[in-house]
């Protein structure tokens, strides 16, 4: 298992999603992906996409404004 990280800093909604969408398809299944944001609004847009596609969000945190997700796929 390995980790990746995806930086969404300063991009908002959808692209945070889309850029999180297009990065779970290039890792392997049970790998996780970091996803650094910093729209509010993926504090529900995120783990809802992943609900709906079956991706696993291990955490997710606010730090110095910015959100950290770990998603599992």
């Amino acid at each position: 298992m390995s980790k990746n990280t995806l930086d969404c800093r300063n991009l908002l909604c959808p692209m945070p999603v889309i850029r999180t969408q297009n990065a779970l398809k290039d890792i392997a299944d049970g790998d996780t992906l970091e996803v650094i944001c910093t729209d509010p609004g993926t504090l529900s847009d995120i783990p809802t996409w992943c609900r709906i596609n079956q991706h696993q969000v291990i955490s997710s945190e606010e730090i110095d404004n910015e959100i950290v997700f770990v998603i599992k796929k």
